[in-house]
């Protein structure tokens, strides 16, 4: 029976009587961590014993007892014992190539731990008995830096064991790889074959081809042969770093650089469930104002900011390349690079090789000003001085035609940056709040023995300035550059300390020590520096009250321990939004209810 205005006006009168009952009923907390050494990371580094979750919200922070009187009694509330181990915020790495090396993680011939060329040589004849004739042989992750013979692989070494199938090996930076003399005639290389523009063919003494091709105008003549991955693959890619990413503690990762199908395949992930990672992309740019029009038509066509999915997937800009690489000495610089610490490396020329722009730079300016006046954030790949100088100015300039503050420009990378620039950037974030370099000091790793021999002496110990940046009150964030160098964040925060090469060709620490900062700022600059670069400070990087519960268990206390144990040390537990995401085999941390 249809019910009368006074029967109406009483029922809103008893709901509004009983409201404040049912939401006491409420519980104030569905999980609290205790017993613990919780490094909250907030602005004041509070250390502290417990901390309560509410709908994945940190709801509470503070003694055992405190945690534990505001949770209270309630039915279903769970209880992780951390019996005295260190938390810290879930770790963020803001650079980080998950979908497209997600492939080739799962599918390539490893190369990363291969000790020399015929150890690589062998793995690909062993790749070429599992194929038919014309199949492709794809491999990644090699360094002429930790081989024996110190030295590129080339084509002679690979023909001998693949005489028919086409090879491609890229190099662990990414920037350059090799191809056999098949899949060389393939793409129609040969002695007569010169340079494409922003790329080089490297050639031997009598100017053929070696097989090795550096940056994507040379390393595309091959590439674009090759079959292209398919979507199911690239989904299984993401599942499987979600995976690697979860047991390192590591709960947010920017994704730069990413294509349709990466972007296709993570919303596939999203919609299924699946995704438990807080994933930020930059879209690609490519390297003219055609293609900026595609990327920023792309950017549009899916949530922007501050839309987001979830606050699991975010689309927070495009990427593009102002220079090259160190590894392959095609950045751009002001002063030759170096072979071996102390020759000059030249050009096809006979010139002193000073790198060269993969974008003209005032077609970058142009494709900067589309972006920023569409008020897309954009960041920018620099490793050479002088690349990051004009990268900045670009900023500047775009900033002083029209201010936008917020929109965070960032300069990855940012190997070397000069004194200009470092004023520059200084600017850019306290006027703007822009210009953020989103650094590797894994590089100085994982890649440092090809590193200290490409940058030579003078450069060196200017390498990575994070104490310089530090003392000029500039914030930046670490990342990987997975697969450059491996992805645990672990590694990064040590190298940001240690400044140690790999093999220690030039010593442990040719780029001194002077630059190197302590655990609390390595620590910071993968969790609430970091958070800013995902546009998520609000939300993750700190341990607080209204933040999200994105929180990694630790076995041994990072601030107390040896800078040569942080590297080392195991992530025992890795929760995102209070859900626990991974349990380390044989912890004894678990999960209790009441």
């Amino acid at each position: 029976m249809p019910l009368g205005p006074g029967s109406k006006s009483i029922l809103l009168v008893l709901s509004l009587l009983f409201a404040p009952t049912l939401i006491a009923q409420e519980p104030p907390a569905d999980l609290v961590l205790i017993h613990g050494h919780i490094l909250t990371v907030d602005a004041k580094d509070s250390v502290v014993q417990a901390l309560a979750v509410r709908k994945g919200v940190v709801a509470r922070v503070g003694t055992d007892s405190d945690v534990l009187q505001f949770a209270g009694n309630a039915n279903g509330l769970r209880v992780i014992d951390l019996q005295g181990h260190t938390v810290t915020p879930g770790l963020i790495d803001t650079h980080a190539h998950i979908a497209p090396d997600g492939v080739r993680d799962l599918y390539d011939v490893p190369l990363a731990d291969a000790a020399s060329v015929a150890e690589i040589v062998s793995r690909v004849r062993s790749r070429v008995a599992t194929l038919k004739p014309g199949d492709w042989v794809t491999g990644s992750g090699w360094d002429e830096g930790k081989l024996a013979e110190r030295r590129y692989v080339t084509a002679a070494d690979l023909d001998a064991v693949s005489p028919n199938n086409p090879v491609w090996l890229s190099h662990t930076t990414g920037h350059y790889g090799v191809a056999n003399s098949l899949a060389l005639k393939m793409a129609n290389i040969s002695a007569a074959t010169a340079d494409p523009p922003a790329g080089t063919i490297d050639r031997d003494a009598h100017k053929n081809p070696t097989g090795v091709l550096k940056e994507s105008s040379a390393m595309d003549l091959v590439r674009h042969l090759i079959p292209p991955v398919a979507l199911e693959q690239v989904r299984q890619g993401i599942l499987h770093m979600q995976e690697v990413l979860h047991s390192e503690g590591m709960t947010a990762v920017k994704d730069p650089d990413i294509t349709q199908i990466d972007w296709d395949a993570y919303e596939a992930l999203f919609e299924e469930g699946k995704l438990k990672e807080r994933v930020c992309v930059l879209w690609h740019a490519g390297s003219s104002m055609e293609s900026a029009r595609k990327a920023l038509a792309e950017v549009n066509a899916v949530p922007r900011l501050p839309d987001t999915l979830g606050d699991r997937l975010l689309s927070c800009g495009v990427k593009m390349y102002m220079d090259g690489s160190g590894g392959a000495r095609t950045g751009w610089v002001y002063d030759d690079w170096l072979r071996n610490g102390t020759t000059s490396d030249l050009t096809s020329a006979g010139v002193g090789n000073r790198g060269y722009p993969q974008i003209d730079p005032a077609v970058y300016q142009e494709m900067v000003r589309l972006f920023h006046q569409n008020g897309v954030p954009v960041g920018t790949h620099a490793v050479g001085d002088r690349a990051m100088d004009w990268v900045v100015d670009t900023y500047a300039l775009v900033e002083k035609e029209n201010p936008k503050p917020g929109v965070r420009h960032s300069i990855i990378h940012a190997n070397l940056p000069t004194a200009h620039a470092l004023d520059v950037v200084a600017d850019l974030q306290k006027k703007f709040d822009a210009g953020y370099p989103e650094m590797q000091a894994e590089f100085l790793w994982w890649i440092g023995d090809i590193y200290a021999g490409n940058y030579g002496p003078k450069r060196n110990a200017n390498l990575v300035p994070l104490k310089t940046m530090e003392s000029r009150g500039i914030v930046w964030s670490g990342g990987s550059d997975f697969a450059v160098t491996p992805i645990p964040a672990r590694y990064g925060i040590w190298a940001t300390m240690a400044r140690q090469t790999a093999k220690g060709t030039y010593g442990a620490n040719p780029f001194g020590m002077k630059e190197a900062v302590d655990i609390h700022t390595a620590l910071r600059s993968y969790t609430a520096w970091s958070a800013r670069q995902m546009f998520l400070e609000s939300k993750i990087g700190t341990l607080e009250v209204g933040k999200r519960a994105d929180i990694a268990v630790w076995d041994r206390d990072l601030y107390a321990v040896p800078t040569e144990q942080i590297q080392d040390m195991k992530c025992v537990m890795t929760l995102i939004d209070g859900e626990v995401v991974y349990s380390a085999e044989g912890s004894t941390i678990k999960v209790s209810g009441r």
